[in-house]
């Protein structure tokens, strides 16, 4: 059977959430404009699997029409009763870099509880690109859950600024091999003399896959 815009409107309109679902991943299948007008009706199921299915898709399918995306995103952000589908709305805005939602992000930042969430925004900055994230960034360091903190350091690595720099290089002594290879990438992507300092220490780290990644790092800068 052919995957037609009418077959995918009726499966987003069963009463069947698993038909719903696939009605989601069937719209990839469809014209981008036809595929943006049906997805709307998915980001508002009243199944969360199916609001983080759609919202994620936004994150490709949000070109089409960036300026309603950036709206339904906020949205989703906002008000959405599932922090998983608040996540995938921080993720797509960030990939479509949608510099205009900042705000938005550090406010939910400072008022969530959910650390999926706090980490998702925190990557999101990186995407974003945005100068204005540096002091969220930064405030992010000090996070008690290590995977906040770990997007953090590569988020600031994503933005180039190098301010981050000194406050980046006391990591070359975390216990988390994890934490210093997500650091080595950072600093390859901030350059400078103490960058490079830091990475000639992690380059004779115990961990051979921190170790290797910069010695690489310091043959490409």
């Amino acid at each position: 059977m052919s995957i037609t815009p009418e077959s995918v409107q009726a499966l987003l309109h069963s009463e069947d959430f698993g038909d719903r679902l696939r009605g989601v991943n069937q719209l990839r299948q469809l014209e981008p404009a036809t595929a943006f007008e049906l997805i709307q009706t998915a980001v508002a199921d009243s199944s969360a699997r199916v609001r983080y299915a759609a919202v994620s898709q936004l994150s490709s399918l949000g070109h089409h029409d960036l300026a309603q995306t950036a709206t339904i995103l906020r949205d989703r952000l906002h008000n959405d009763s599932e922090p998983d589908v608040q996540a995938a709305a921080a993720d797509s805005l960030g990939a479509l870099k949608l510099q205009d939602a900042l705000e938005d992000l550090q406010q939910l930042y400072q008022q969530t509880p959910e650390w999926l969430v706090q980490f998702s925004i925190i990557a999101a900055l990186g995407e974003l690109g945005d100068p204005r994230g540096f002091e969220l960034l930064e405030t992010a360091l000090t996070s008690e859950n290590e995977l906040v903190e770990m997007a953090a350091i590569g988020s600031l690595g994503e933005l180039g600024d190098r301010r981050a720099i000194p406050l980046l290089v006391s990591y070359a002594s975390h216990p988390d091999w994890q934490v210093r290879h997500r650091l080595v990438q950072a600093l390859g992507r901030l350059g400078g003399a103490e960058a490079q300092s830091a990475l000639t220490t992690l380059a004779q780290d115990q961990v051979p896959q921190v170790a290797q990644e910069a010695q690489e790092t310091l043959q490409s800068v």
